[in-house]
């Protein structure tokens, strides 16, 4: 990462301190992806008809019993993010279904949309991966960095419910590249031990291990998948993202040439490792469809249990 500190002529203390409050605020803005916003940036543009603001909250019925953003869109995570009409919840909802969702709440192939939670991003990501799975114009969507956290710290929040026109967005066809499926992760990880494919576990680390059961029917993770859980890139008092190079660190010992397959139980955490790893500069990062949910609940496909990514059967 480069950072460029213009020149600024700096005399005796006042200007030697300008130069450093220059310099560490350069840093802090390279530190950051440019999707991610705060609550200042958010709050000087809310009332431009052309911002569409949803929110996922982890527990939906907040929208109206504690309140949202003032125009915010509620975003139900369950319903509106996945397929539900498929056996394995919260696989990726066809495109008709997706685009008929986003014009119910009032977005145009124009619209600006910051998306906000209150999960330090891991629900916002999965709406954010969406959107550019059918082709939106990324280039106007954000991530309000610390969700509720952030916005709550100056500004209130609003119990008036919201209600937009509906809008005319026209998605394209999904980047099939940007998805895997369990065909593919048993052939390159399991059975061919490709070493140019990563598969990562991004839960937490007694659910990879076996020790901790929920959401599930097994416990354990898929072999040869590595544990990198998502939400250590992120502060748990602030909900912010870390430093990129803090987030750089967690995923140090995966090379930037490998294909990489993030999962999780239903594709929330391991979506917020797909946007992590994509800022982080990783070209082939792909989406495990399906993940845990439908991996586990096969009850036919290979389990390891413990700390390692292969156990004895599989370590031969």
């Amino acid at each position: 990462m480069t950072i460029t500190i213009r020149p600024v002529a700096c005399g005796a203390r006042l200007g030697l301190l300008f130069c450093l409050v220059l310099l560490v605020s350069g840093i802090a803005r390279a530190a950051a992806p440019d999707f991610l916003v705060d609550a200042a940036w958010l709050e000087g543009r809310l009332k431009d008809p052309k911002v569409v603001v949803l929110e996922v909250r982890y527990f939906p019925h907040r929208h109206a019993t504690v309140g949202h953003i003032p125009g915010a869109v509620q975003v139900q995570r369950f319903k509106d993010l996945g397929d539900n009409d498929n056996p394995v919840l919260m696989t990726l909802p066809v495109r008709e279904a997706f685009q008929a969702t986003l014009r119910r709440w009032g977005i145009d192939n124009d619209s600006t949309l910051v998306l906000y939670d209150d999960a330090r991003s891991v629900l916002a990501t999965r709406l954010y991966f969406l959107l550019a799975y059918y082709g939106y114009d990324m280039g106007r969507v954000r991530i309000l960095d610390g969700g509720t956290v952030d916005w709550t710290a100056f500004n209130d929040l609003s119990k008036e419910p919201v209600q937009r026109t509906s809008g005319t967005v026209t998605l394209k066809p999904a980047d099939r590249r940007m998805v895997a499926d369990w065909k593919e992760v048993y052939d390159g990880v399991v059975a061919r031990r490709d070493p140019k494919v990563v598969l990562i576990d991004a839960r937490p680390k007694e659910m990879y291990a076996g020790k901790v059961i929920r959401h599930s029917v097994q416990g354990g993770h898929i072999p040869g998948a590595i544990n990198i859980v998502s939400l250590d890139g992120t502060d748990a008092q602030s909900q912010k993202w870390l430093p990129l190079d803090q987030v750089a660190a967690l995923y140090k010992s995966v090379p930037k040439d490998a294909t990489v397959i993030p999962y999780c139980h239903d594709g929330f955490r391991s979506t917020l490792a797909w946007l992590q790893l994509r800022a982080l500069g990783y070209r082939d990062v792909r989406f495990f469809n399906g993940g845990w949910s439908q991996w586990d609940r096969s009850l036919t496909l290979p389990v390891v249990q413990g700390d390692s990514p292969f156990d004895a059967d599989f370590s031969l």
